[in-house]
This record gives structure tokens, C-alpha cells and sequence, in this order.
């Protein structure tokens, strides 16, 4: 009997550990790294093309760099409707990738773009 104390004792308070089901079954919409990725609309997007494709001499109004403008709604509908965009922007082979000269965009922005495209790309 006494054998079985210690053993018995030491598996209760081993079940007694307690995690959070957030951290064990993360969030889809999140990933688990508080990445939102839930009702993305161009709102949310938009500041993303802004600081890394609608610059001055790349995809920019003026610019269009291969006749891709980014600066808008509409140009960048048509950039994802050409299949090229999410190709470029996740580095996939056969892709430009970019933003071109400048580090791959992070993961959750990547998360994010696609979730919006997926969701029918919602002004």
C-alpha cells in the first residue's frame, strides 16, 4: 500500500497542471499568434500596400509598375485577379517576389491579405 501512496500522490498533482484552452486550441481567426485575420476588409489591408507596394517608382498611381497600381481599391482587385499578386507576396516559385529589393512580408500581413481574398476581397 505504501508503494502505491507516492505514485498516486505524484499523478494528482500532475493533473492538477492547468493550461489555458486558448493557448491549446488557438483561434483560427488569430492563429494562436495574434495575428487577426477575421472580417478583413480593404480598411485593413490597405495600410499594408501602402508601406510596402504603393511606393514612389514601384506600384504606385504613377508609376504602375508592370501596370500593376496598388494604390487603390480597384487596381489592386485586378492585380489578385490577375493570379499573380498572392504568388508574389507569399515567394512562391514561378513569382516575382515582393516587394522587390525589400524583405518578404511578414507572415501575419501574408495571413491577412489571403483571408481577404478568400472573403471575396470586401471594400
Amino acid at each position: 500500500m505504501r508503494k502505491l501512496v507516492f505514485p498516486l500522490a505524484l499523478l494528482f498533482l500532475v493533473g492538477c497542471y492547468n493550461d489555458k484552452e486558448s493557448e491549446l486550441y488557438p483561434s483560427p481567426s488569430t492563429g494562436g499568434g495574434g495575428c487577426d485575420t477575421a472580417n478583413m476588409t480593404f480598411a485593413k489591408v490597405q495600410p499594408i500596400f501602402n508601406q510596402s507596394c504603393a511606393l514612389a517608382g514601384c506600384h504606385d498611381a504613377a508609376t504602375k509598375s508592370f501596370n500593376h497600381d496598388l494604390s487603390n481599391y480597384n487596381g489592386i482587385v485586378t492585380s489578385v485577379n490577375s493570379g499573380r499578386l498572392l504568388g508574389a507576396i507569399k515567394h512562391e516559385t514561378g513569382y516575382l517576389q515582393m516587394p522587390k529589393g525589400m524583405t518578404k512580408l511578414d507572415a501575419c500581413k501574408i495571413s491577412q491579405i489571403t483571408a481577404w481574398v478568400n472573403a471575396g476581397m470586401p471594400q
